[in-house]
C-alpha cells in the first residue's frame, strides 16, 4: 500500500508554532519523512491535541548547544528540504541559516515562513495571522460594512498565505533541485500569500468597476448570498448568485410569482428589503426544515455547522473528511490522490521518540547521541 505521494522526500522541521509546523504536517500527510527538531520543554502539552505534530518523528534537541547544530546540520546534509519560522536572522545566529545548511547539503531547499518576511522595515516586528492579512488588504474584505474586520483565526493568514504557500513552494523547489541539483531559499511570507490569494477578487472587482469599498460588491451585498438565522437559533448560508440557481431559490421557496422576489436579483435597492423579508422567513422554522427544502439543490444553500457537527454531516461522513484519533477531531489528509493515497492517521509520537534512532542514522557516535539526549531530556 502506498505512503502516499511524497513517498521518499525528507522534511527537516525546525519545529515552531502556527504555519510552519502546519506546512510540515501537510507535507507528512502526503507522505513525506517528516523529522522534526523540538525543542526541551519542562511541561510537555496533552501530545494528543498537537495535531500539527502528526505523522512526524520527533527528535528534541537545545539548539544552545554545538553539538546538537552540529547535528542539525548533519541531518540537513541529507534531506531534500528544511523548514523554520524564527524571526529573520536567528537561524543563522544559531549556526542553521541558509548558508551553513546549503553548505552541506547544495541541492537542499530551505524553507523560511514568516508573517512579514525576510526584509523589509518590518521584517524584525512580532506580528500575528490577523496583523499580516490587515496590513496585506484581504483582512478589508472580511466582514460586512459597518462591522469590525475580523476573518477565522489562522485559516486566512497562518494555513492560507502562509503554510500553504510554503508547502508549495518546497515542493517546487525540490522538483527543481531533483533536476539540476540545485537548492535555494524559499522564502514565504504570509503578507506575500495573503495578498496574492486575492487575485481572483481583484480581478472581479476590476472587471465590475465596483471599486474597494466595502460590501459594494455583487457577492458581498446580495440578499441571495449571505447566512441567515433559523428558529433554532442554527444558521444556513445562500450563494445563490447566478440568474439560474436564484430562479432555483425563489422556486423552492414558493416564491416565483412575488413580484419583488421575481424581480429582485439584480435591483441593487431592493436587496435590504428583501433580506429583511428573509431573515423574517428563515427565523420561522428550524434549520432542518430548510436543510429539507434547500440541500442538494441548485439554490446554491448549506447549513452552518460547527466542526462536530460538519464530522457527522452524511456528506464529510461518505468522504471520510473527519476522524477522531485520541479522542481528538481531525480532518483527514487533503487532496486525495488515486494512485498514491495517503497513510492512514495514527496517534501522534511522543516528544523525543525518535531522537537516538535518527541521530544514529545520521552517524553520530553513542556518547554523543547520550550526551545530547541528555541535554534535551530525551
Amino acid at each position: 500500500m502506498s505512503a502516499g505521494v511524497l513517498k521518499g522526500v525528507r522534511i527537516l522541521e525546525i519545529a515552531g508554532i502556527g504555519p510552519g509546523p502546519f506546512c510540515a504536517m501537510l507535507l507528512a500527510d502526503l507522505g513525506a519523512e517528516v523529522i522534526s527538531i523540538e525543542r526541551p520543554a519542562a511541561a510537555a502539552r496533552n501530545r494528543a491535541t498537537q495535531i500539527t505534530q502528526r505523522g512526524k518523528k520527533s527528535v528534541v534537541l537545545d539548539l544552545k548547544q554545538p553539538e546538537a547544530v552540529d547535528a542539525v546540520l548533519r541531518l540537513a546534509g541529507n534531506a531534500d528540504a528544511l523548514i523554520e519560522g524564527m524571526r529573520p536572522g536567528v537561524a543563522e545566529r544559531l549556526g542553521i541559516g541558509p548558508d551553513a545548511c546549503l553548505a552541506r547539503n547544495p541541492a537542499l531547499v530551505y524553507g523560511r515562513m514568516t508573517g512579514w518576511g525576510q526584509q523589509g522595515p518590518l521584517a524584525q516586528a512580532a506580528g500575528h495571522d490577523s496583523n499580516y492579512t490587515a496590513l496585506a488588504g484581504a483582512l478589508w474584505f472580511a466582514s460586512p460594512p459597518g462591522q469590525p474586520p475580523v476573518a477565522p483565526s489562522t485559516l486566512l493568514g497562518d494555513v492560507g498565505g502562509g503554510a500553504l504557500y510554503l508547502a508549495l513552494g518546497i515542493v517546487a523547489g525540490v522538483l527543481r533541485a531533483r533536476t539540476d541539483g540545485r537548492g535555494q531559499v524559499v522564502d514565504a511570507a504570509i503578507v506575500d500569500g495573503a495578498a496574492h490569494m486575492m487575485n481572483l477578487l481583484l480581478g472581479m472587482i476590476a472587471a465590475r468597476g465596483t471599486g474597494f469599498e466595502r460590501g459594494a460588491g455583487f457577492e458581498a451585498s446580495h440578499w441571495a448570498a449571505r447566512s441567515y438565522r433559523c428558529a433554532d437559533g442554527q444558521w444556513i448560508n445562500l450563494a445563490s448568485l447566478e440568474p439560474q440557481f436564484y430562479a432555483e431559490l425563489v422556486r423552492r421557496f414558493g416564491l416565483a410569482d412575488d413580484p419583488a422576489f421575481a424581480a429582485g436579483h439584480m435591483d441593487r435597492e431592493a436587496w435590504p428589503g428583501l433580506t429583511e423579508r428573509l431573515a423574517v422567513l428563515f427565523a420561522g422554522h428550524d434549520r432542518a426544515h430548510w436543510c429539507a427544502i434547500l440541500e442538494g439543490s441548485d439554490a446554491c444553500f448549506a447549513p452552518v455547522l460547527s466542526p462536530p457537527q460538519a464530522a457527522q454531516h452524511p456528506h464529510m461522513m461518505a468522504r471520510g473528511v473527519y476522524s477522531t484519533i485520541d479522542g481528538v477531531l481531525q480532518a483527514n489528509p487533503a487532496p486525495r490522490f488515486s494512485a498514491t493515497p495517503s497513510r492512514p492517521l495514527r496517534s501522534i509520537s511522543a516528544r523525543g521518540a525518535h531522537t537516538r534512532e535518527v541521530l544514529a542514522e545520521a552517524g553520530l557516535d553513542p556518547g554523543a547521541i547520550d550526551r545530547l539526549a541528555a541535554r534535551a531530556g530525551a
